[in-house]
């Protein structure tokens, strides 16, 4: 079974940090990407890692976050700092199948930036 389960959010103060994880199993993904939806806005991507490492983001939080990737643990991370209100939002990881032409999303996760 196919999964992705996402961990890490929470409530922060402006300028604060969390860290988001996604641990994968039941396949081997090839690009592993972070998205958020804001109340009443579109899903957005965030960042995007691929298995060889290379990395991209969102403008508006370059600088900011950083994706990661460890292999041994499956897992997925989103460090995210000096965080602003504009941040919350509900974080979604996804994933590319290797193997076939399909994608995997997780639950979500709550990160709200509030004083």
């Amino acid at each position: 079974q196919v999964q992705l389960a996402e961990t890490g959010g929470g409530l922060v103060q402006p300028g604060g940090s969390l860290r988001l994880s996604c641990t994968a199993s039941g396949t081997i993904f090839k690009i592993y990407r972070w998205y958020r939806e804001a109340p009443g806005k579109q899903r957005e991507l965030v960042a995007a890692i691929t298995n060889d490492g290379n990395t991209n983001y969102r403008d508006s939080v370059k600088g900011r976050f950083t994706i990661s990737r460890d292999a041994a643990k499956d897992t997925v991370y989103l460090q995210m700092n000096s965080l602003k209100p504009e941040d919350t939002a509900v974080y979604y990881c996804n994933a590319e199948d290797s193997f076939y032409p399909r994608d995997f999303w997780g639950q979500g996760t709550q990160v709200t930036v509030s004083s």
